[in-house]
């Protein structure tokens, strides 16, 4: 070899390695760079670090990914190449416990989702389902990467794909942050839960500008998809918060109160003391007269451990109350009716609701509590054109697929096909207990005399005399749950104030439960 060889310039340094790597991850944590980031700011937004930081315990969380770059070259993309394309994938620690998330940045070409970016995200959801833990994802994205065609149309394929083969396995949740439009909306439409936050975000399939040219409509991006419209109207949003801390927060309790996935029992924590004197007057909360309203969120929660009631979808289909509880320290899920709504009918709406809600519960081993006190399914023709048939069917199918500990409490009215509806024993609860003054009937005394003695009505003297004769002989028949208990249809009569104790002691009974169904792919349910 000839001695007049170039020298090699000599290799940086283990510190100057070290340094240039600190120095590069620092610019990684700027995204798109400080004005970008104050921008997000000045909107009211913190940026994705300052969530992620927020919302884990501190000092847990480990980026995964964080040097992946776009591949895409075309239209100027071969100029705006930043690491981490646009979305912070990782692990880390929530009230202790693991939990996976994925993060996009606004200021990353507008959070704007490619092929990278896809494959980033998908990456974290196989990494949550092979570990068992929860996956929450944080969109906040202008929608689909124009400049990488199909690129972009892939990563959404590979995210549903995830999201529909973890559904049932880990729990997901959805928190939308800013704009999400177009494909963007379907990944949270699958997913278990989603949040939004009040003032600065939106989801829609098409926005304001297509609408108003396809159809004409002018309409704002708040009242297309804002939070209000998703939480009051469509259903899509489970909870809106006041803002970015807000939000992260109730995120954080929701998982307080679920397995980390379907193969782990439901959370237990130390069980709140109960005071005793709060159960006795549950009878005082509910009226005798079966037309009165009353606050059925009272009578929750002098029956589930103190302060424990989580209610989820408030805003929606408010004639049906869902959320989790404690009971005994053991989370547990509840449907009750409310009778300050539609006097606590089953609607195309609430049957949607309650269902989700049933098969969520069932699908991670959360027992069910379903507090009954419901007129019938809400009649009218707008009910019927909108399918109620099939939607109430939804209910009907949740509860008789459900294998986890059911128990069921009438309070007041259980009425016709809404009385079984309401997890009754025939569709497999494993308890049901009823009130002294519970009616469990086919339908309300007034309609059923008119029905069962029309013609006796008619042709009588006195007709108002020979009603209300009829309608007491119907109510001493009906009007209690005797009839109900003798056919063994009703487990036990209980006074009101015993209803937490008898629950509790159900529920333990019911720890250990294992209802085998037969082997097969899936059911259909009516969709």
């Amino acid at each position: 070899m000839s001695d007049e060889l170039e020298e090699r310039p000599s290799a940086p340094s283990g510190e100057e390695r070290l340094e240039d790597l600190r120095e590069r991850k620092r610019a990684m944590r700027l995204g798109g760079g400080e004005a970008r980031l104050k921008a997000q700011q000045e909107r009211g937004k913190l940026g994705v670090w300052d969530r992620i930081e927020y919302f884990f315990d501190e000092g847990t969380f480990v980026e995964v990914g964080g040097f992946v770059e776009l591949r895409a070259r075309h239209f100027g993309l071969d100029k705006k190449a930043v690491s981490g394309d646009g979305v912070v994938t990782g692990f880390g620690r929530v009230n202790g416990e693991l939990v996976y998330m994925a993060a996009q940045d606004f200021t990353v070409l507008g959070g704007s989702l490619g092929e990278m970016h896809g494959k980033k995200v998908a990456n974290i959801l196989d990494q949550a389902v092979r570990n068992g833990a929860p996956v929450v994802l944080l969109n906040d994205s202008g929608g689909a990467r124009i400049q990488e065609g199909i690129g972009s149309l892939c990563g959404y394929g590979d995210i549903f794909f995830r999201n529909t083969r973890a559904s049932g396995v880990i729990p997901q949740i959805s928190v939308i942050m800013g704009p999400c439009a177009g494909g963007a909306v379907y990944s949270p439409g699958i997913t278990d839960f989603v949040a939004m936050v009040k003032g600065t975000s939106n989801m829609f399939i098409t926005g304001p500008d297509v609408i108003k040219t396809v159809t004409g409509e002018e309409v704002s991006k708040e009242d297309l998809g804002g939070p209000e419209i998703h939480h009051e109207r469509s259903g899509v949003a489970t909870f809106v918060g006041e803002d970015d801390e807000t939000t992260l927060g109730w995120v954080r309790r929701l998982l307080s109160y679920l397995p980390p996935n379907n193969e782990e029992p439901p959370p237990i924590t130390n069980p709140v003391n109960r005071i005793a004197e709060n159960e006795t007057d549950l009878g005082d909360i509910v009226p005798d007269n079966a037309n009165k309203s009353y606050e059925m969120r009272e009578v929750i929660d002098r029956v589930v451990d103190g302060h424990s009631f989580f209610e989820l979808q408030a805003g929606y289909a408010p004639n049906v109350i869902i959320g989790f509880s404690r009971i005994d320290g053991i989370s547990t899920g509840i449907i009750a009716n409310n009778p300050r709504h539609l006097a606590g009918c089953i609607d195309v709406n609430a049957s949607d609701k309650a269902a989700r809600f049933v098969r969520f519960c069932d699908a991670f081993n959360i027992p069910l509590l379903t507090l009954v006190d419901v007129p019938g399914f809400l009649p009218g023709v707008d009910q019927e054109y909108a399918g109620i048939i099939r939607h109430g069917s939804k209910l009907l199918y949740a509860y008789s697929e459900a294998t986890v500990p059911k128990m069921t409490v009438i309070l007041r009215k259980a009425y016709g096909g809404a009385y079984i509806c309401m997890c009754s024993k025939h569709l497999g609860a494993d308890m049901v207990l009823a009130w002294p003054g519970a009616e469990i009937a086919v339908m309300g005394p007034k309609g059923a005399v008119n029905v069962i003695f029309r013609k006796e009505i008619a042709g009588s003297d006195n007709p108002e005399e020979r009603t209300a004769s009829r309608e007491r002989e119907y109510i001493e028949t009906f009007a209690n749950p005797r009839m109900a208990a003798s056919l063994g249809y009703i487990d036990d009569i209980i006074e009101p104030g015993q209803t937490a104790g008898v629950v509790r002691k159900y529920l333990w009974s019911l720890s250990d439960k294992n209802e085998p169904r037969p082997r097969r792919k899936h059911g259909n349910i009516p969709l």
